[in-house]
């Protein structure tokens, strides 16, 4: 099959982009128009022509392609290379933490870390594809609210796409990340509250903004899409397969969906076959909304009370798509478990000092999870973990400091 210079076939589309379509009333709605939420309310879901991925393109012609995200551009919703905004994401290491891993009690202990990714985070997927996308539909300018990191993810690719933003985020949020907004050009305002409050000033500014289009979380299509490369990734680093568990730090669960989503979509190409990996919700226990539907066995959430935590990435009261987060860990057997603030710091500690790795507050929590799961024996031993690291620690640098690293 003759591959151009971009990695495609030239006798395929550049993507298999079908319609979109609501998983809560089932409706469906075309594509090619600038799409929010749907009529009832729910986020939207991308759907994409299977059969012509299957018909163009497989395993092999996807491995011999550039290392970046876009080598996945049948299963990425951007019609035209045209319209691709890049910073050179994508394909980001895998690490064992045989250290961290020995002390855990687990011999099949990785990370993903995304902190490598630009602007430092794993927002920068999301923002990849959210950014081109708009683009190629015509949209002049986005907003969002944002606990920081997404904020200035979407802000720097939109300035790379010569598009505006309008950015809302609470006061308290990182400072770095409201520096990286600002100069990226973004108009910024700082919001006393949390995120909910931001997304009240949002929506305003959208109807006073001709050509602007709200693009929080799930309350545009596209985003999930980026973040679901976490899942391409993460199977062709196995070599097409699937690890046991993976854990992941969650706060509007993006993310968890997106690898879900990947998933599946590889599951029904035949492209991985067996179990589907168990998923496991990570929050705070300053901010646990999932954590307590799924002790609840509920199918959404209730918003969490004055939430608070360190780990300011996953401090979202009532995730907008939380019924789409709890169906990922309810299909796959998996689970959610909170964590305290002096765990998160403890482990974010350890795993500088003995893997040389300094992650996010989100990425500690998760790998404190694997070591509580370990030890009600929820992991087995010999099980393969993937734990996402979903920042750089030094984003973050009021977490750090010279603790002495717990026994």
């Amino acid at each position: 099959m003759p591959v151009n210079s971009a990695g495609r076939s030239s006798a395929a589309p550049y993507s298999a982009l079908s319609h979109l379509f609501c998983p809560q009333c089932g409706r469906e709605h075309a594509a090619d128009e600038i799409a929010g939420l749907c009529t009832c309310g729910s986020p939207l879901l991308v759907e994409y022509d299977l059969d012509a991925v299957k018909a163009s393109t497989d395993p092999e012609v996807i491995g011999g392609r550039p290392p970046a995200l876009w080598r996945y551009h049948e299963l990425l919703p951007v019609r035209s290379i045209d319209h691709v905004v890049s910073l050179g994401e994508g394909m980001t290491a895998m690490l064992p933490l045989r250290r961290l891993g020995a002390d855990l009690g687990l011999s099949r202990l990785l990370m993903k870390d995304d902190g490598l990714l630009p602007t430092g985070t794993f927002k920068a997927r999301g923002a990849a594809v959210g950014v081109s996308r708009a683009r190629e539909l015509g949209v002049d300018g986005v907003a969002m609210a944002t606990n920081g990191n997404a904020g200035a993810a979407w802000a720097t690719y939109a300035a790379r796409a010569g598009l505006r933003s309008f950015i809302a985020m609470p006061t308290d949020a990182p400072e770095i990340t409201r520096l990286e907004c600002a100069l990226a050009g973004a108009e910024v305002e700082l919001v006393r509250g949390h995120i909910g409050r931001c997304a009240e000033i949002v929506e305003r500014a959208v109807a006073s903004r001709p050509g602007y289009q709200d693009v929080s979380t799930l309350k545009e299509p596209y985003r999930i899409e980026g973040k679901k490369t976490i899942g391409f990734e993460l199977v062709e680093q196995l070599g097409w397969r699937v690890p046991d568990v993976i854990i992941y730090p969650t706060g509007g669960g993006v993310g968890l969906i997106g690898i879900y989503r990947a998933l599946q979509q590889l599951g029904e190409l035949g492209w991985i076959t067996g179990e589907m990996p168990r998923l496991v919700s990570v929050q705070s226990a300053g901010c646990a909304p999932i954590v307590r539907a799924v002790e609840q066995r509920a199918q959404e959430c209730e918003p969490w009370p004055q939430p608070h935590t360190i780990a300011f990435g996953i401090t979202v009261p009532k995730p907008l798509g939380d019924f789409l987060i709890l169906e990922a860990i309810y299909a796959t057997g998996g689970t959610a478990l909170a964590i305290g603030d002096a765990q998160i710091l403890a482990e974010q500690a350890r795993c500088a000092r003995r893997e040389g790795l300094v992650i996010c507050p989100e990425g500690a929590a998760a790998l404190a999870a694997a070591r509580r799961l370990r030890e009600t024996e929820w992991l087995g031993p010999d099980e393969e973990i993937l734990v996402l690291n979903t920042g750089a620690g030094l984003k973050y640098p009021e977490t750090l400091s010279n603790r002495q690293v717990p026994p």
